[in-house]
């Protein structure tokens, strides 16, 4: 089981850390040990103090593929949630600064919260689908799928050129602008359409 994980895939994320566009979905992994348990907070870890949230839509695979055209991507999904990538900034942007992977940064235990699945028939257009990040009940990071600069289907299909899909694979596609630090004892609280996905405290 793998995490892929897309990253600038909204404009509004770009702009905020002024990056360049990408002509192609950039593409990182997170292992399966950075799953946070069922029902278990994240803790911030002893490496570095500035963590960000980034709330993404997130899928998961239910049959295996390779070389999926766009057309057929539909099939290879049935549930969507909610998913948050732990990063630890300063981190990440020391490797960047360095030519180095992100790896460190973005992959280690703990890193990855996937929330509740929901069965996408619930949901009439997967290509607008608004979701919300609460950090301590205030909105932070809010978005709608149509912003996407690669909606679902393409980047299933662009994934799987490069890396066989199998059944319980997740991908992580992408987060919005209103990224922030976590500190101890947060709360953050993540939605589809109005329904809660997860809540999750930070220690």
């Amino acid at each position: 089981m793998k995490i892929i994980c897309i990253g600038r895939n909204y404009f509004s994320h770009v702009k905020e850390f002024k990056n360049k566009l990408s002509k192609e979905p950039v593409i990182f992994l997170k292992p399966d040990t950075s799953i946070i348990k069922k029902n278990d907070p994240f803790f911030i870890p002893s490496f570095s103090n500035y963590i960000d949230h980034e709330v993404e839509l997130i899928i998961k695979i239910n049959r295996i593929g390779k070389h999926i055209q766009k057309k057929f991507s539909h099939k290879y999904y049935q549930e969507i949630s909610l998913g948050i990538d732990f990063t630890a900034r300063k981190l990440q942007d020391q490797l960047k600064k360095d030519g180095l992977p992100w790896e460190k940064s973005k992959s280690f235990d703990g890193s990855a919260l996937v929330g509740k699945w929901i069965s996408k028939d619930n949901f009439r257009d997967l290509n607008s689908i608004n979701f919300e990040l609460f950090k301590n009940k205030k909105s932070i990071q809010k978005e709608n799928t149509s912003r996407m600069i690669w909606d679902i289907d393409s980047i299933i299909s662009y994934c799987s050129t490069y890396f066989t899909l199998k059944i319980g694979d997740i991908i992580f596609t992408g987060t919005p602008k209103g990224v922030s630090n976590v500190k101890k004892n947060d709360i953050l609280e993540g939605f589809i359409e109005g329904k809660e996905v997860f809540s999750l405290k930070i220690k």
